[in-house]
């Protein structure tokens, strides 16, 4: 599974798996995610959605959650496309937990893939 983040970009291969893991922590504690969703969207400049992505529980109470990305999610064309994650508390509480800058836009970057099957 590659891919990385830095900053507000996030990398992966055209038409690799991904997997993005989450710990979330409120003041050094775990956050506990029972009840909550994780979202991700794609979207290209002109606003089109590309994809959407729900969360996977990983251990909830934890506050850890991931990010599944499939080759049929990663096989879009090469390029940088617009994205945000925003989790849903259980009490209705929408936050955008990336990227963190508020003042930045998450890029979605797709690289050039060679082999082919």
């Amino acid at each position: 599974m590659t891919g990385t983040v830095q900053n507000n970009i996030i990398t992966v291969r055209q038409g690799d798996s991904f997997a993005l893991n989450f710990e979330l922590k409120e003041k050094c504690k775990p956050v506990n995610l029972t009840g909550a969703t994780m979202l991700m969207q794609v979207r290209d400049e002109n606003d089109n959605l590309k994809f959407s992505l729900a969360g996977t529980a990983v251990d909830v109470v934890n506050g850890k959650m991931a990010l599944l990305f499939t080759p049929a999610q990663t096989s879009l064309p090469v390029g940088d496309y617009n994205t945000d994650i925003q989790v849903t508390l259980q009490d209705g509480s929408v936050n955008t937990i990336w990227p963190a800058n508020v003042n930045q836009i998450g890029v979605f970057r797709i690289t050039e893939q060679v082999s082919h099957l």
